[in-house]
């Protein structure tokens, strides 16, 4: 994935309200079915660019080694984000923005303010949240975050296979419960404990966590995303055609248009603070005849061609609907007609995926494929006769 960043010679990248459509489009796409809407990152944006608020990016590279960088975005279900809508939900942050309140918690805990923020993922809301976020609080915001998509669940990042500590995590919800998490005995808890109080205050809230030096950022962040998020809008805007589009998508990510179909079945539950389902694809065109099972949990985790797995998170399964612009988990229908692309993640998260923490923190049991090992979505989707380029 070629995620380099193109900016001035100050390290800024500056976003405009000419860029919005275009960062929007490719973080619906690179959201992998979760991390937000479109529509409410499109809230976000425009309610910040009538209030003068600006954004802009620092690259990763410019941070200082002794910096204090910490990450954060909201936490919910995809299922039920939407809910009130989002235009109210930004409204009423105007006088309590729960991403500040954990921001702030944060700072009292450390003792020190933070100098640099970095999205969590990159999706339709959790991307835009942290941009209004630095342009609230007056902190510059990095081009990087910790998946290079999004993920499920706050520990699988690319941070914690670097060996940097998840904790403290203060989370803030809509009624201004703060708690913060400052140690955990495994990766899992502090997230448990934040899917547990969102389920129980509407189930959204925000969170401050990873608490990072800028020399640790340097060698755990995926690097260049939101830039390249941009200018992967950019190619699209005009396309409509879901073909054209899958195309364009598998070269920019070095990967593969694997399937085209409709979807036939929708197998759905809401465990504790997530959206989980599995949608089986009936195939159509060269894939007619064939059926396509795709795992989701908030995102899509995993994908079975007739049975045989060929991607598992980290690595990349984005749907493209009959408008070629990227699905939402929680949007599919039955009926709707998809086309699905999968690539490899970035190598820094395949790196700490492999790690020991990483394949505790990541595991397919995590999203219910007990006794599925990852191994990297070339190998794998070979069984699909895919070939790769080596």
């Amino acid at each position: 994935m070629s995620m380099e960043t193109r900016c001035g010679d100050d390290g800024v990248v500056g976003i405009t309200p000419a860029d919005q459509n275009a960062l929007l489009r490719g973080l619906e796409l690179m959201g992998t079915g979760g991390g937000g809407t479109a529509e409410f990152g499109r809230a976000i944006m425009d309610n910040d660019f009538r209030q003068g608020r600006s954004y802009s990016l620092v690259r990763l590279d410019e941070v200082p080694p002794d910096a204090l960088v910490v990450s954060g975005g909201i936490m919910g279900s995809v299922k039920e984000l939407d809910e009130p809508s989002p235009a109210e939900i930004v409204q009423a942050w105007e006088s309590q923005f729960e991403a500040m309140l954990a921001l702030e918690a944060m700072e009292r805990h450390l003792g020190r303010k933070v100098d640099y923020l970095i999205p969590f993922e990159l999706g339709g809301l959790n991307t835009p949240v942290i941009m209004s976020l630095g342009s609230r609080a007056g902190i510059p915001v990095l081009d990087a975050d910790g998946v290079g998509r999004a993920a499920p669940e706050t520990q699988m990042s690319s941070f914690i296979g670097h060996g940097i500590e998840l904790t403290p995590m203060p989370l803030v919800d809509w009624k201004r419960n703060t708690v913060i998490v400052e140690t955990a005995a495994t990766p899992f808890f502090p997230d448990e404990v934040g899917r547990i109080i969102i389920s129980r205050a509407g189930g959204m809230g925000a969170n401050a966590h990873y608490p990072m030096r800028g020399a640790e950022a340097a060698r755990a962040a995926i690097p260049g995303t939101i830039s390249f998020t941009l200018r992967l809008g950019k190619k699209l805007e005009g396309i409509t055609d879901p073909e054209s589009a899958s195309k364009l998508i598998a070269d920019e990510l070095n990967g593969k248009v694997c399937f085209t179909g409709r979807v036939k079945a929708l197998r759905q539950s809401e465990a504790t603070g997530f959206f989980v389902q599995r949608a089986l694809l009936e195939g159509s065109g060269q894939y007619s005849g064939h059926s396509m099972e795709v795992l989701i949990k908030n995102e899509f985790m995993m994908a079975s061609l007739d049975g045989e797995v060929g991607c598992v998170f980290p690595d990349l399964i984005l749907l493209v609907n009959d408008r070629g612009r990227g699905m939402m988990s929680a949007e599919l229908a039955e009926g709707d007609q998809v086309h699905m692309v999968i690539a490899p993640c970035h190598p820094r998260l395949r790196q700490a995926a492999a790690s020991a923490p990483g394949m505790e923190a990541m595991s397919p049991a995590r999203f219910g494929a007990e006794g599925v090992p990852y191994r990297p979505v070339e190998e794998l989707s070979s069984a699909w006769g895919l070939k790769w380029e080596d």
